[in-house]
């Protein structure tokens, strides 16, 4: 067996054996695979695909690459949320403090962000004080105690894909379904979790830009859950244009917190019921019955207890909890540029892909694993999809503490609003669940 015979065979459009593809994946992740022919091999994946029963086993060897979680000592159905990434995407801080106060215990190991804006980490950690890592024992005894921890995802779980993505994101190999279904879902299957409620983004600021797409890649990914033994839920959502009106780390955390407070913009309280209610049917908390979790999510969001459940939880992992009553606990961006309408209408295109380089470039995200994201930086829209602007009305404000990049995020902002005379249609927020 050796690499140019896998990469020739994958390249004609062959079927790889489980033995073939282990032996690329273990020897790229080991050393002995060099980078130009795991490039080779992905390349070919991305032109000519994998079948479903390839991406099991392909997901299975990148899952055994390193550690798998044990959270049988935490009590109760583990329920886990992943997002396949939009722009202004803050659910898991609303959506984890829901599903606890109901009873279902949350153990995330969530990642850092590469492109747009922070990831589920750096908005945490946005937060003065908030520790993203801890031994494995208070991380149990934390979910025990509180019923929530989220955590930095360690370099020991499935290392296979830490060096396949970095390869993939600058060899233009990542939009495969195989790839991301695999990307995704062996990070989950080794998290421990007893169930997984995904979000599936499409959209022009997502991976999958159609529905299509994305309702194939999420009945790929339950279908791979599944057939690991988890129970799980996938919700299709548009990502056309950014979900709620923050992106930016303390923005994003900041939005979020008006949402547990009963506020917020519509779309992310809608979204975020949802995903919740997902969670708390899979954990068991409402006997299967849909309608049922999603009432028990609006009790604990309009009660309050979720609010409480997110104090909780940001003090326990050493963070300020008074940013709940105190905004200016959080970072503060030492600089802000309006962008405003150069003329009458409606807003006919927000373009999420737009918003989320414009606020990497004020300073919100990275564009090397290295770079240092400026938590004060992102992008408050004032307007989106639909809504009427006057003339030299404000569309979004652009924040930041480097000037310099404050002003050039706002260029790039502006260039993602179109404004027209007739009222466009705005997508349907959730497309589709797939249970």
């Amino acid at each position: 067996m050796n690499a140019v015979d896998i990469i020739n065979k994958k390249r004609l459009g062959g079927v790889l054996s489980e033995q073939e593809i282990e032996y690329m994946v273990m020897g790229f992740t080991e050393g002995a695979i060099p980078d130009y022919q795991m490039s080779a091999l992905l390349m070919a994946i991305c032109l000519k695909g994998m079948t479903k029963e390839e991406t099991v086993q392909l997901t299975r060897i990148m899952r055994d690459s390193g550690e798998t979680v044990d959270l049988s000592e935490i009590r109760g159905i583990k329920v886990d949320k992943h997002s396949t990434g939009g722009v202004g995407d803050k659910t898991t801080l609303i959506v984890a403090p829901i599903a606890a106060a109901c009873g279902v215990p949350i153990a995330k190991m969530s990642g850092r962000g590469l492109g747009f804006t922070g990831g589920t980490v750096d908005k945490m950690e946005s937060i003065p004080g908030f520790v993203t890592s801890m031994e494995r024992s208070r991380f149990i005894e934390s979910v025990n105690d509180k019923g929530i921890a989220v955590i930095g995802q360690t370099g020991h779980i499935a290392p296979a894909d830490k060096k396949m993505y970095a390869l993939r994101d600058v060899t233009g190999t990542t939009e495969s379904i195989s790839l991301i279904t695999s990307s995704i879902m062996s990070k989950k299957l080794a998290a421990g979790a007893d169930a997984i409620v995904l979000d599936v983004k499409c959209g022009a600021g997502a991976f999958m830009k159609t529905y299509e797409d994305a309702r194939e890649l999420a009945s790929w990914m339950v279908d791979i859950g599944r057939g690991n033994g988890k129970s799980m839920t996938a919700v299709i959502s548009d990502m056309n244009q950014p979900l709620g009106r923050a992106v930016g780390n303390a923005l994003e955390v900041q939005e979020a917190i008006d949402v547990l407070k009963g506020g917020g913009p519509e779309d992310i309280r809608t979204l975020s019921l949802k995903l919740a209610a997902e969670m708390i049917r899979l954990g068991g908390r409402a006997d299967g019955d849909s309608a049922k979790a999603g009432q028990l999510a609006l009790e604990a969001l309009d009660g309050g207890a979720a609010l409480e459940k997110f104090r909780q939880f940001v003090a326990n992992q050493g963070g300020d909890s008074e940013i709940t009553s105190d905004r200016t606990r959080l970072p503060q961006a030492a600089f802000a540029v309006s962008v405003t309408a150069d003329e009458a209408g409606f807003v006919t295109r927000l373009d999420a892909m737009e918003i989320g380089l414009a606020s990497q470039h004020a300073g919100a995200g990275r564009e090397k694993k290295e770079d240092a994201i400026d938590m004060a930086a992102g992008i408050l829209l004032e307007k989106k999809l639909g809504d009427e602007a006057a003339a030299g009305e404000v569309l979004c404000t652009v924040y930041g503490s480097d000037e310099a990049k404050v002003k050039n995020g706002a260029r790039q902002a502006k260039a993602a609003f179109a404004i027209g005379k007739d009222k466009p249609e705005v997508p349907e927020l959730i497309k589709e669940v797939i249970r």
